[in-house]
């Protein structure tokens, strides 16, 4: 498969202009990319930018921290599935995983899966937060809910996807889910390192500039 088919082309910068967003929807569909991944405001705009392209929208709830309460988080996901986005990426409560009170993270993953149904859940569990035995948790926890993937990271913590934190998040969810990496993968030698470690979808601000070497590597 081809690399612009794993990309998430991301734009969540608090400072976001309508005009860097129609920025945004236009690279992808040039470079035909998976989907852009925005924040729900802007959903209607990419809507409108993506319209009759093969090019699908993201968006994120409970984002960036993931503490907002469960009827938040599925309020703003349906909002935004109305609006037309085709895939939701949700924080995990992290509070909660810290807490041990799994079944209250179980709980706020599985509402907001059933309130999508088909539509694909990524959950975002901040790996830069978590030890390796709560990564592991977060994963089992993130599969028992029925979620679509599980992702690394939301790009707005201290740090983003690491391989290391891949390779335990594959061997925990055993193909029960897919993975996401997001955060910190600018170029494309990384990004097929992150391929190569089993990850089904990057998301990234740097996608043209990963095509852009493939093309100029390729002449």
């Amino acid at each position: 498969m081809e690399l612009n088919a794993y990309i998430d082309h991301t734009l969540l910068k608090a400072t976001a202009t309508e005009k860097e967003i129609m920025t945004l929807c236009n690279e992808a569909i040039t470079y035909n990319f998976k989907t852009v991944c925005v924040n729900s405001c802007f959903v209607p705009i990419a809507k409108q930018a993506l319209k009759e392209t093969p090019v699908k929208i993201c968006t994120v709830v409970g984002f960036p921290l993931g503490a907002s309460s469960t009827e938040a988080k599925i309020f703003e996901a349906k909002k935004a599935i109305n609006d037309g986005a085709s895939e939701i990426d949700m924080v995990i409560n992290i509070g909660y995983l810290k807490s041990r009170n799994y079944v209250a993270v179980l709980k706020d993953i599985n509402d907001v899966k059933i309130a999508i149904g088909k539509i694909p859940l990524k959950v975002i569990i901040e790996i830069s937060e978590l030890s390796k035995n709560e990564i592991v948790k977060a994963c089992e926890i993130c599969v028992d809910a029925r979620a679509d993937f599980v992702k690394t990271s939301t790009g707005f913590s201290k740090s983003g996807a690491t391989l290391t934190a891949v390779k335990i998040m594959k061997k925990t969810l055993k193909g029960k889910a897919k993975i996401k990496a997001s955060g910190g993968i600018r170029d494309q030698e990384t990004a097929y390192k992150y391929i190569d470690a089993g990850v089904d979808r990057i998301g990234t601000s740097s996608g043209v500039d990963m095509m852009n070497g493939s093309l100029s590597q390729a002449g």
